[in-house]
């Protein structure tokens, strides 16, 4: 079982199982078509509706994806079983990590930057906007912390993976 959660947006986490292959979200079963399209890309069918998804990110070391859904980029961060008991003890690593810097998830230009140097900053705080693909995206503090550093001004292109926010 895992707990996903959107972090660009104020979505609750969602509870993910599966049940002989098939997901079951929050406790109920979620029925749709899924076809592979490639290694990164899939088409999906739910409710009537058609939907292409494709992993852009997949990091295995802090269980991040970020998916591009009919266009839109979605970030979710991903809990699994041991990372829910962890979190139930009081013991979450996730919870005492520290921040220590915002990259760009993809290629993109800042279009708008919410903070500055010295700022205290709360996990799903608003930090910058990178507008990537035509499409604006909010880019949220992964953690709590305060800004040390801002490394992009608003109007200069970024490269996937180049540090746009330090923490102090």
């Amino acid at each position: 079982m895992y707990t996903a959660t959107l972090t660009n947006t104020d979505t609750p986490p969602v509870s993910i199982d599966f049940l002989n292959g098939q997901p079951v979200i929050n406790g109920e079963p979620f029925d749709w078509d899924l076809v592979k399209l490639n290694d990164r890309t899939f088409h999906i069918l739910h409710d009537n509706k058609s939907f292409t998804a494709e992993v852009v990110e997949f990091n295995t070391a802090d269980k991040t994806v970020t998916l591009k859904l009919n266009g839109h980029i979605h970030f979710v961060q991903l809990k699994d079983r041991f990372d829910l008991l962890l979190e139930k003890m009081g013991m979450s690593s996730v919870a005492s990590s520290k921040v220590n810097e915002l990259k760009a998830p993809m290629p993109g230009l800042i279009v708008g930057i919410s903070v500055q140097p010295g700022d205290e900053i709360h996990k799903g705080d608003s930090l910058l906007i990178l507008e990537a693909m035509k499409m604006e995206n909010l880019l949220k503090a992964p953690g709590d912390g305060t800004v040390k550093n801002i490394r992009v001004n608003k109007g200069d292109r970024v490269e996937k993976g180049q540090v746009l926010v330090e923490f102090a």
